[in-house]
């Protein structure tokens, strides 16, 4: 069987590392954060940017989503709307109570 591509398994396998790398990085600052002298909701949110960070690397490169073709793409955009819909349409009606009800 044989390819019509090359691949760079150097590269590929040092881009690996890296990542890993960079990963373990962002774990051990999300513990220190979480030890750190800080009000809970500053703790909270430096947390949340690693986490962040730590999803795109581990969705983008280790799941090879940047190397995908568009249609993977547009399925995560529609996800993203209807989930940010459905979240807004959740917090829209959670003051909405039929008549003579009580909560």
């Amino acid at each position: 069987m044989s390819e019509s591509h090359s691949v760079n398994i150097k590269g590929t396998i040092r881009l690996c590392s890296v990542v890993l790398l960079v990963i373990i990085c962002t774990t051990a600052m999300m513990i220190g954060i979480s030890f750190a002298q800080l009000t809970w909701p500053l703790k909270v949110t430096f947390i949340l940017s690693v986490a962040v960070i730590n999803a795109f690397l581990v969705a983008s490169y280790l799941m090879h989503l940047l190397s995908e073709k568009k249609m993977v793409f547009t399925v995560l955009a529609f996800t993203v709307f209807f989930f940010a819909g459905l979240l807004g349409l959740t917090l829209w009606a959670m003051a909405d109570f039929p008549v003579g009800t009580t909560h």
